[in-house]
């Protein structure tokens, strides 16, 4: 059974994280917004004292102790991003200028955190992910 939990800060977070942790197989998406952001270390911190695994939508939350990421690659935006900076700067209308979606996404698995867990992953997932922390 999927269901949401909408947050908006810390007690929003914990309460939901708490109430995951009470339901047996259970696990948490964290998805692309500000709040998920600005509360990430919160959010990787609760997850991990609650053992609940936890897919997240960028690899610095995978960096900072959580369990996996599989999103864009934000490293590949900003340098588009200075490709539409430069021709705009060259004299051409913003308007005229294609819109592009992300074309590169990437996943982290961070192999402290599943061991702690109790998780553990295939070998061809270990073999496709662009970065495991070990």
């Amino acid at each position: 059974e999927v269901s949401d939990a909408p947050i908006q800060g810390a007690a929003e977070i914990e309460r939901a994280i708490n109430d995951l942790s009470a339901k047996a197989d259970g696990g948490l998406i964290v998805l692309a917004d500000n709040t998920t952001v600005r509360y990430r270390a919160l959010i990787v911190s609760l997850a991990a004292r609650h053992r609940v695994p936890a897919v997240y939508p960028y690899r610095y939350f995978v960096t900072s102790g959580g369990l996996v990421s599989y999103g864009i690659d934000t490293v590949d935006l900003y340098r588009r991003a200075a490709f539409y900076v430069d021709r705009i700067l060259r004299g051409a209308k913003p308007a005229d200028l294609p819109v592009q979606q992300p074309t590169k996404f990437e996943l982290v698995i961070n192999l402290n955190t599943a061991k702690a867990l109790g998780l553990t992953f295939s070998p061809g997932l270990l073999a496709i992910a662009d970065e495991v922390i070990e």
